[in-house]
């Protein structure tokens, strides 16, 4: 019932869109998953984070890559009470130079949480940061997978990619 209830939030918030569109990856599609869009709305956002918080108990920290996955790890943290932290797309020149916004991830269990995976390349490069940084990961949840690829790849690197939602079950 879960997984209906979020399947319409996402189809009347208007996250899925169909065009023509080149997705992150470099990717064409005729469809588009705007997890970004759905987030924005307080009843999605909130669904979104009760969900993902079955898969949040015994982990120290919460992660995701700016910008999609922002509004969804601080959602899930404010579910969970779990602190997160946020992972920057490039290192920034000014300031402290960090690539990891908030406390020390070193050997921390930290959830990895994605908005829409498709072939991984963007949660690979979160996964990457929070190893460099003695993370402890075995996890990364995600609202959508599109099925392009990315479970595969997530779970070359030793960890399992739980979706709340399949592209198939969204474009029933």
């Amino acid at each position: 019932m879960a997984k209906e209830k979020l399947i319409q939030l996402l189809k009347e918030s208007g996250a899925v869109k169909f065009g023509k569109f080149v997705l992150s990856s470099g990717i064409s599609s005729n469809y588009y998953i705007d997890i970004k869009q759905a987030s924005t709305n307080p009843t999605v956002l909130k669904e979104i984070a009760k969900e993902m918080s079955k898969f949040a108990e015994n982990y120290d920290l919460i992660a995701g890559l700016e910008l999609g996955a922002v509004p969804l790890i601080v959602a899930l943290s404010l579910e969970t009470g779990i602190p997160f932290v946020i992972i920057r797309k490039e290192e920034k020149e000014h300031g402290t130079g960090k690539m990891i916004e908030g406390e020390p991830v070193e050997d921390k269990k930290v959830l990895v949480v994605e908005d829409v995976t498709t072939t991984g390349t963007s949660v690979l490069k979160a996964i990457n940061v929070l190893r460099k940084n003695g993370a402890i990961l075995d996890k990364v949840v995600s609202v959508v997978d599109r099925e392009s690829g990315a479970r595969e790849k997530i779970e070359r690197e030793g960890l399992k990619l739980i979706s709340l939602i399949s592209v198939k079950d969204l474009l029933e």
